[in-house]
């Protein structure tokens, strides 16, 4: 008999530490895929975790053959910087291993007889505003708004996401046997901050990784201009967002894909709060013109009202208190543990 699990991709990265934390404590069995072995810490948390690409059929073939999923945490990605460098390999990645995973989850829901619950990460990147005036008159841009993205990622994201709608709606429609048997659900996140584990090459990380370099005493070369502002969440809300969907009743949710944010400070205002933080904080400002670019094509910020009114999406962090309670304390601690 295969055993009743959850499956989460990608379980090594920054959502993923926090994910599998919350998960274990809930008492859910827990099966993971990453490219690299899990830290010691988080392997102890899963009943198995599986070393390898998502984009390995014969990896998901094996995961298939001994568990029975119901429920999958789709965080295995690319992300935004380092698919500009290898287009190609994000395709394959974000693209090509989502198909890959899609697919299983189809075949799992007809294993089992019921759908698998398909939560997905998608992002601001999937917005592409033309320029500045545009992006001046966009107050709150909505899910279906502006959908006209600028990096390989945000194309990788977007298209995942009508991957999704079709596998849950539409999946071989023309056949006797096209039965969708996946719930897809995505979550668009803003930029993301972890106390937790360092950034990993994001477009939006100017944000963590001031805080990282003030915590270490180390010079931080800001690559955006002081005036850049885009919807941010700390990794707390996140996880927590997560969950939420995965556990909203079917009938609630009117969409799959739904706009999250929290707070969204200038980069001025971050660096002043982080000089409050740690006096001793040495920041300059060094323009990137071409990261900036695509900063600039994502909106200050999103219209989250579906997500609030339909499965309770409420930040528990503003960005006071994401600084003064989850950030700072958290990231100081974490310094003064790596310089002893």
């Amino acid at each position: 008999m295969r055993s009743p699990v959850t499956l989460v991709t990608g379980a090594g990265g920054e959502i993923g530490h926090g994910l599998i934390a919350h998960l274990h404590a809930s008492g859910r069995p827990l099966v993971t895929i990453d490219i690299a072995p899990l830290p010691p810490a988080l392997a102890r948390c899963v009943v198995r975790e599986f070393t390898g690409s998502i984009t390995d059929p014969v990896l998901l073939e094996r995961v298939l053959a001994q568990f029975e999923v119901d429920l999958v945490f789709h965080l295995a990605a690319l992300l935004s910087t380092r698919s500009e460098f290898t287009p190609v390999s994000a395709h394959q990645v974000n693209v090509d291993g989502t198909l890959h995973l899609l697919e299983f989850a189809q075949r799992q829901g007809e294993s089992h007889g019921r759908p698998v619950v398909f939560v997905y990460p998608s992002s601001i990147a999937v917005y592409g505003l033309p320029d500045a005036a545009t992006r001046a008159r966009a107050a709150g841009v909505r899910e279906d708004e502006w959908n006209a993205p600028q990096t390989m990622y945000g194309c990788n994201k977007l298209y995942c996401e009508h991957l999704g709608r079709y596998y849950s709606r539409h999946y071989k429609q023309l056949t006797a046997e096209g039965t969708p048997r996946i719930d897809f659900r995505c979550l668009r996140f803003p930029g993301l901050i972890s106390a937790e584990t360092t950034p990993a090459g994001g477009t939006s990380d100017y944000a963590p990784e001031m805080l990282h370099a003030a915590a270490s005493g180390v010079l931080y070369a800001c690559f955006v201009r002081p005036d850049t502002c885009i919807p941010l969440m700390v990794m707390p809300d996140a996880i927590a967002a997560l969950v939420q969907l995965a556990a909203a009743p079917r009938r609630a949710l009117t969409t799959t894909a739904y706009n999250t944010m929290a707070f969204n400070p200038t980069a001025q205002e971050i660096a002043d709060a982080v000089a409050r933080a740690f006096p001793g904080a040495s920041i300059s400002w060094v323009l990137d013109a071409k990261r900036q670019r695509i900063l600039d094509s994502w909106p200050a910020a999103v219209d989250d009202t579906p997500a609030r009114r339909e499965w309770g999406f409420s930040p528990a962090y503003d960005f006071a208190r994401a600084f003064d309670a989850y950030l700072v304390p958290r990231i100081r601690a974490r310094a003064q543990r790596a310089a002893s």
